[in-house]
């Protein structure tokens, strides 16, 4: 591919930015700071009174914040395997939790090592296990120093495991398949680590990636999961239930369906465990806080882009939904932060259709690095930028099936832009439209109204021609599992082979 515009800008071929370091000779650094089950709508910058956010509103008054980031499959392991790849879920075949990635793909990790990258890979990984359910043992939670195979071209630091979510009982695995046991909070000691590195590459003559991939918020959430002095802040916090709470839980979600538990236990606790979750974000944002500082203090600020963002939302009751794996705001929609001092623009704000798929190539884009032929995602760089471009007029969105097992009836697909969610399921082919701007709970399902009948219609078209592009033919989720896999859960191929 030809260089982008932020590679042009970055060489010094355009003067409407500083001339970085690329100019001199050495490439950005990048640190990519990846939270679990993170929506926007619970942070300080994005209007939370709640939310104790302190340095990310820092970070989104001294970058770029895209306000309309959406996760594209609002799962896990969907997520990251769209954001190693640059593919939808359709094409990388990871359509639910709990398989393993199939290496053939020319992935984030690969290009960075082959540029001169000095890697590093600390926490959640959760590419590897085979086995349905959260097993933590190595045989599922150590993923091999094969670096082409294995961990996507990620051949430097590695401090990483599959899937883990009690934080003060956490552990990690290096090159070999002996845990090794995290003593203290999960995220303040993966904080050290990083530090630990950044203050190390920071001497060195090569450039440096550093993803670090947090556990919280996801749960569990008991207070036995977050630090007593996090909770503190909003013990006496109160957490009302969604405006769009239902007693009757969404018939469609794939799980916690069971309408007396669904009472007896989901109604009461929520509040709860908003609380918790709350908790569990400050104290991401504290550690977000050290990293900057040993950015400033190492001297590398700016030299080196930083980016956070999360795999998915939470619904916390919304809709009659808990977790994720919907098209509904509180699951998709998640927080996209970049800063590069010098580079882009202090306090700028971009309302493009960001999805994960366009995240590597963007990022890539930024940085000046060759993207690879197969990515299917857009380079947004420019609009990172604050310049102006093409960009998607939406972002697909691809709800495979079920969590993590193979059962059917809960796949759907929709498409996303700056006003309109629109949504279809396969179980019985119904519709739902809504106007994010004028109804932003999305409590108006508009699909039967007739003012709106052109507009769904334009959406059904634009869903169909996209979907004939990626070959995504919109199957049963046990179709995949017995045309995209071995049928022990390694992915084989993907809708494009």
């Amino acid at each position: 591919m030809g260089m982008s515009t932020a590679a042009l800008v970055l060489s010094g071929k355009k003067k409407s930015c500083r001339k970085s370091v690329i100019y001199q000779g050495k490439r950005p650094n990048l640190i990519y700071v990846l939270a679990d089950q993170l929506r926007y709508q619970s942070l300080g910058y994005a209007g939370d009174p709640k939310a104790r956010t302190p340095h990310l509103d820092a970070m989104a008054s001294q970058g770029v914040s895209f306000t309309n980031a959406v996760s594209n499959t609002p799962l896990c392991a969907p997520h990251r395997a769209s954001l190693f790849t640059g593919k939808y879920t359709s094409s990388t075949g990871m359509v639910i939790n709990e398989l393993r990635m199939n290496p053939n793909h020319k992935c984030f990790g690969h290009v960075l090592t082959e540029n001169g990258y000095e890697t590093g890979y600390i926490g959640k990984w959760h590419l590897w296990s085979n086995r349905a359910g959260h097993h933590q043992e190595a045989e599922s939670s150590y993923i091999p120093p094969d670096m082409h195979k294995y961990r996507l071209g990620f051949d430097g630091f590695w401090a990483a495991y599959n899937f883990n979510h009690h934080y003060y009982k956490a552990f990690y695995f290096k090159d070999e398949p002996k845990r090794i046991w995290v003593n203290g909070y999960e995220p303040d000691v993966q904080t050290d680590m990083a530090i630990s590195f950044i203050r190390e590459k920071a001497q060195s003559s090569k450039p440096f990636a550093l993803f670090l991939s947090f556990g919280p918020p996801h749960p569990p959430w008991t207070k036995e999961n977050v630090p007593e002095s996090e909770y503190a802040k909003f013990e006496n916090t109160e957490f009302p239930l969604p405006r769009t709470w239902s007693d009757i839980p969404d018939p469609y979600m794939d799980r916690f369906t069971d309408p007396v538990r669904w009472l007896e236990y989901y109604k009461p606790n929520i509040p709860e465990f908003q609380r918790i979750y709350y908790a569990m974000i400050a104290n991401l944002d504290w550690n977000i806080g050290r990293l900057f500082e040993a950015v400033e203090k190492t001297g590398i600020a700016e030299n080196t882009l930083i980016v956070f963002s999360s795999d998915h939302g939470e619904m916390f009751g919304a809709h009659g939904r808990i977790q994720k794996n919907t098209f509904y705001e509180e699951s998709i929609r998640v927080p996209f932060l970049m800063r590069w001092p010098g580079i882009i623009p202090s306090g700028h704000k971009s309302d493009v259709c960001l999805g994960t798929p366009d995240i590597m190539p963007t990022i890539l884009g930024l940085m000046g690095l060759p993207i690879p032929e197969e990515v299917e995602g857009k380079d947004l760089s420019h609009l990172a930028l604050g310049k102006h471009g093409p960009e998607p007029d939406a972002a697909l969105l691809q709800g495979m099936g079920h969590t993590y097992l193979w059962k059917d009836g809960f796949e759907w697909r929709g498409l996303r832009d700056k006003q309109y969610t629109y949504a279809v399921y396969r179980r019985d082919g119904s519709e739902l439209l809504f106007d994010n701007l004028n109804d932003p709970l999305q409590m108006k399902n508009l699909i039967s109204n007739n003012k709106y009948k052109n507009i769904a219609e334009t959406f059904r078209l634009k869903l169909k021609k996209k979907m004939e592009e990626l070959n995504d033919t919109f199957e049963k989720c046990t179709w995949y599992k017995d045309h995209w896999t071995d049928g022990n859960r390694n992915i084989l191929k993907g809708a494009k082979g």
